[in-house]
């Protein structure tokens, strides 16, 4: 999500300090006690970001998943944005993003044999959790953007800020991005850049740890992605997975619902000559007319050798559309990506912070015994 044009940011600006004042009393509100934060006998992971618009979180929440869930029972909770479903749903391979939202039912996709639910009351879910038999019950929970969520008092705070757009040079909403005051930053104990470019220099780290202005019981880590080879939207179809460099001659039409598209672009248009992205909205549902805008484009493409290309999230969206029609299946591929550290020294001093704190959560008396 781009800022306002100047002019309307400056016009905004009295609304955002009327934000800003609502917000900094509710957190003063938590920090004094007097709204109630609960704490919970197990650890809670928050991974969150104080902005609009996409950081990464789903990537970093699934990296979070693979590092803990071959020793523990892991959890994932989230709202559900977008979801018709109300209240606590436990997600299930085969639900619909109607019921649990493409972000959430894109993780168990991927991960089947971990816990995701979904529930706007997270206090409610977390109760509901616990209450679970042994062998279901979750060790430790992962919480999906929960960093505005302050009912829920979170044993690791994770912030996530993209490179792309520097939180220190954001205003509060609605004449920026900001959620909440740069200043919340100090409760998270770790904070990752996102969305890096793999050509940042020393210079560029220098300058974000400076303004950053961290505390020295913060850590600061740099994070990119790794794209894999394109798979099939629709693997039923017999479709093999295409090499990334192996797109060199073919015309790739991208399409996107997420709010940061660019690094996609950038990464594809190193791949092929022949590149023509449509984005729509972030979580957006592709509706008939949607469906019709594509093949229109598609049709425009003057060349038998072309493909669609699409986001993980946006090939969860895309399969639940029913009346998709078998020539679109049979072009439809979509990106896997992976958190990767910027240093190798980085990722093992996060993973071992990471695991650290859930193996010594002192009132988790499950995990000591593991």
């Amino acid at each position: 999500m781009d800022h306002p044009p100047t002019d309307l940011r400056r016009s905004l600006l009295p609304l955002s300090w009327l934000y800003g004042f609502g917000v900094k009393l509710r957190n003063k509100l938590y920090d004094s006690r007097i709204l109630k934060q609960k704490k919970y006998d197990i650890p809670i992971i928050c991974v969150g970001n104080l902005t609009v618009g996409g950081t990464g979180k789903t990537p970093h929440v699934e990296y979070l998943v693979e590092l803990l869930s071959s020793r523990y029972n892991v959890a994932v909770l989230s709202r559900g944005y977008k979801r018709k479903s109300n209240g606590f749903v436990e997600v299930r391979t085969d639900s619909t993003v109607a019921e649990v939202g493409d972000e959430p039912l894109q993780i168990k996709q991927k991960f089947p044999q971990i816990l995701v639910v979904v529930d706007k009351n997270r206090n409610n879910a977390i109760e509901k959790m616990l209450q679970l038999p042994d062998e279901r019950k979750p060790d430790v929970i992962l919480l999906d953007d929960g960093f505005q969520h302050r009912s829920v008092a979170p044993s690791l705070s994770i912030l996530l800020v993209d490179s792309n757009r520097p939180v220190y040079e954001d205003k509060l909403l609605p004449a920026g991005n900001l959620r909440e005051p740069l200043s919340e930053k100090n409760r998270a104990a770790i904070v990752v850049v996102t969305k890096c470019s793999p050509t940042m220099q020393p210079i560029d780290f220098r300058i974000y740890s400076n303004e950053m202005d961290l505390y020295p019981y913060q850590s600061l880590y740099f994070t990119s992605f790794d794209y894999g080879n394109l798979k099939p939207v629709f693997p039923e179809s017999g479709l093999e997975e295409i090499g990334l460099n192996d797109l060199r001659k073919k015309h790739v039409m991208l399409v996107t619902g997420i709010a940061s598209p660019q690094p996609l672009v950038e990464k594809l248009e190193k791949q092929t000559y022949n590149l023509y992205p449509l984005f729509f909205p972030d979580h957006h549902d592709f509706d008939e007319k949607d469906i019709e805008t594509i093949q229109k484009q598609l049709a425009a493409i003057e060349d038998d050798d072309k493909i669609i290309v699409t986001t993980e999230k946006d090939a969860v969206r895309l399969r639940a559309y029913a009346k998709l029609d078998q020539e679109l299946k049979s072009l439809l591929y979509y990106v896997p990506i992976q958190v990767k550290f910027m240093e190798k020294s980085k990722k093992e001093s996060f993973n071992k912070k990471i695991n650290h704190h859930v193996r010594n959560y002192k009132t988790n008396q499950r995990l000591s015994k593991k």
